[in-house]
């Protein structure tokens, strides 16, 4: 007769199965928008799969609901729950899941990562509450990973902000007659595409469109559009021309008055937005290093020297070297003739060093 602890581990590879399973079927949602992607697996209580479902988007049956939908009454009493999110406890435009899955006769649930929601979290102690047994935290990694834009938006109550610029080894950011095609080679140019293309907003000042007039697009090295576009956000109070090159884009450019960084970024977290490139210019970079509203620093670094006054960013308000807003390396790359450095802001206290 096997023993308490190998009962346990069975169950818990058993539960890990599931869970990866659940994390295939959430990985076919959509990757952007409001909601995350989620998948659900409900085994019958000799562990054989009755059903599986995923949420597809806004608006449709989230992965719990969308399982269910697919079983008869009464066929899931028993069952167990493998879902990659916590089963929300909210009421939006679908139910609540732990209501839709207590009363579905589910007597367990199993979840990767909890829902850091202020509205829909709650969902695991509604169905304790009801009498399910829940167990939380199976291969919460691998759907940390999955959901991680979602995550930091919603954790965050703001998208993840990703500053990048490309300069000289003087850190300049263009010679004294503006000209700034090209400081860095193809190779540079074509990563910074790519991670256009990655994320969900690209964002430059009002500045940047009335000088270069920027296409604000992600493309490969022939000049196409890549599959995945970033949405247009202009930050600034000029009033943009009508003819401007990114009203051709293919999403719908965003403007925001730039006023309240914060309260810009909660909006644009609330549009479903969860990551934001910004690439240009040095005011909004700096404006965003100043008020601590970044994340990630990428920087193209082109061995060249121009001089003069075009500094890639302007003031930060720091006055003394204690000051100074420090970060910590967490790559170098080569890339043809350039380096890219990736920082990301170190964590707070006494610093060392000269």
């Amino acid at each position: 007769m096997a023993s308490a602890d190998d009962q346990a581990a069975a169950q818990h590879a058993a539960d890990a199965t599931a869970m990866r399973r659940a994390l295939e079927l959430a990985d076919r949602g959509p990757a952007t928008g409001v909601n995350p992607r989620v998948g659900c697996v409900i085994l019958s209580p000799a562990g054989e799969v009755l059903a599986e479902g995923w949420h597809r988007g806004a608006g449709t049956a989230h992965a719990e609901v969308d399982a269910l939908s697919k079983l008869a009454p009464g066929t899931a009493a028993g069952a167990t729950a493998v879902v990659t999110l916590e089963p929300c406890n909210h009421t939006g435009r679908t139910g609540p899941c732990a209501l839709a899955l207590v009363e579905a006769g589910i007597a367990r649930v199993v979840y990767a990562v909890g829902d850091p929601g202020d509205d829909s979290s709650g969902g695991a102690a509604r169905l304790r509450a009801a009498g399910v047994d829940v167990t939380g935290g199976v291969l919460a990694d691998e759907v940390e990973a999955l959901l991680d834009d979602w995550l930091f938006a919603a954790r965050h109550r703001r998208p993840r902000v990703i500053v990048k610029w490309a300069s000289s080894l003087d850190g300049r950011a263009a010679a004294a007659d503006g000209t700034s095609q090209w400081i860095t080679g193809p190779a540079a140019r074509h990563d910074v595409h790519r991670r256009r293309s990655a994320a969900e907003a690209i964002a430059v000042g009002t500045g940047t469109v009335l000088a270069d007039d920027p296409a604000l697009t992600a493309r490969d090295d022939a000049g196409r559009l890549l599959e995945r576009q970033p949405v247009p956000v202009v930050f600034g109070r000029r009033p943009v021309p009508t003819g401007a090159t990114l009203h051709a884009h293919p999403q719908t450019p965003l403007f925001v008055t730039g006023a309240d960084l914060a309260s810009d970024l909660e909006e644009l977290q609330r549009r479903g937005i969860r990551s934001l490139f910004v690439e240009g210019g040095p005011t909004l970079a700096s404006a965003f290093i100043a008020a601590g509203l970044v994340d990630e620093l990428l920087v193209y670094l082109a061995p060249a020297l121009i001089g003069g006054p075009m500094l890639a960013l302007g003031d930060l308000g720091i006055t003394t070297i204690a000051d100074a807003r420090r970060f910590d390396f967490a790559a170098v790359e080569r890339l043809g003739d350039d380096l890219l450095l990736v920082a990301h802001p170190a964590p707070a206290g006494p610093q060392e060093g000269n």
